[in-house]
């Protein structure tokens, strides 16, 4: 399974309604983060479990879904989160 495949897998339990997911990974070329097999990524995803909660906690909802990808395969991450209405 892919890294994209499996951030997918991860980020199921924020139930989202629109997820995209972007590999950067080969603009880092060179980078420490890419040197030791971290990817770098850009997530879009539009949640309602997202509803009443900040960008500081939307974000962490992420981090908390990405779990352990977070300490081995994905090195950086740019989140956009956001309510379904926000779109």
């Amino acid at each position: 399974m892919s890294t994209l495949e499996r951030i997918r897998e991860q980020l199921a339990c924020l139930s989202p309604v629109s997820l995209e997911i972007i590999d950067d990974s080969a603009l880092h070329a060179g980078h420490a983060g890419a040197r030791s097999g971290g990817g770098h990524f850009r997530v879009t995803i539009l949640s309602p479990k997202f509803l009443g909660k900040g960008t500081m906690a939307r974000h962490r909802m992420v981090y908390d879904a990405l779990g352990a990808l977070m300490q081995r395969d994905i090195h950086a991450v740019s989140i956009v989160a956001k309510t379904p209405e926000e779109h």
